[in-house]
């Protein structure tokens, strides 16, 4: 293979900041960008505490843009930066993404992705769009006999349900203590172990921590590589020109109901629900911006 044929996958921070910067400046959203209204923050765990949190930026007018909380210490720095997130340039705020993953405890970058996301959200709800249901959890990925797929982060439920199908599995995950056989299933550190598969689901996580470029390069036969979560809520032309297929995420469709289940630890689940971005029936930014 030449130079010219290897995908570009690296830049995706740098693309989304620009193509929402210039849908915002060069058509009839110029100057209606909402401001930031809040920062929304999960209630403090107790150390030992291993489930995962995510925090929401909430534009003015209720549009909310949700990112997972990666770094130990990171949900202590938003506490602190959250009284100067209200009125914020949102813009300005989602500059952040495009920041070292660990810089300033992992807050740029948090609150950057948290940006973006609602920013999307905002754009899709004045264009009129509303993403399809998700549907069937694995649907992004079908797993069927003969597929070797390959999931970078540890999703227990979904195991049963993949090796079920008569598919293959390798997992990818970073956490030590989860790393070597479990439920007939090889757990690894090692990204080269995603060469072989035709199948990749991943977490919304690689867009935080910055290795969404490395993983998709290391798993070139993949034809469907799906990121799922609360992380994905992304601007999806970025990510479907790099050959993602799939986004799954969050639409929150009852914002006071879901910002207040953050706070409190609750359950969102009754506040939004699971949808689906697939790069074949997207119908693409252009046409959004035409809607308006």
């Amino acid at each position: 293979m030449n130079a010219s044929a290897v995908p570009d996958f690296g830049g995706v921070e740098a693309d989304t900041l620009a193509l929402l910067r210039a849908a915002f400046a060069g058509t009839a959203l110029a100057g209606r960008l909402p401001r930031v209204k809040a920062l929304h923050l999960p209630p403090r765990r107790p150390p030992s505490a291993m489930a995962g949190e995510s925090c929401a930026v909430e534009l003015e007018g209720g549009a909310l843009g949700l990112s997972y909380v990666l770094f130990g210490d990171t949900l202590a720095a938003l506490r602190e930066a959250a009284p100067a997130c209200a009125g914020a340039d949102a813009l300005q705020l989602a500059a952040g993404y495009a920041a070292p993953p660990a810089q300033d405890r992992g807050t740029p970058r948090t609150l950057g992705l948290a940006a973006v996301n609602a920013l999307t959200a905002w754009l899709f709800m004045r264009a009129g769009y509303m993403p399809p249901d998700a549907g069937d959890s694995l649907a992004a990925i079908d797993p069927r006999p003969g597929d070797r797929i390959g999931m970078i982060g540890w999703f227990p439920p979904l195991v049963p349900r993949i090796t079920a199908a008569g598919a293959a599995l390798v997992v990818i995950e970073l956490r030590e203590d989860l790393i070597g056989e479990r439920e007939g299933v090889t757990v690894t550190a090692d990204a080269a172990a995603l060469a072989s598969c035709n199948k990749v689901l991943a977490t919304g996580t690689l867009l935080l921590n910055g290795t969404l470029a490395r993983m998709r390069a290391a798993a070139p036969q993949a034809e469907r590589f799906a990121l799922v979560g609360p992380s994905a809520g992304s601007l999806p032309d970025p990510l479907f020109a790099r050959r993602i297929s799939a986004l799954g995420g969050s639409w929150v469709e009852d914002g006071p109901a879901y910002i207040e289940a953050l706070a409190s630890g609750d359950k969102r689940s009754g506040a939004a629900r699971k949808v689906a971005l697939r790069a074949g029936s997207y119908p693409g930014l252009p046409a959004l911006l035409a809607r308006l």
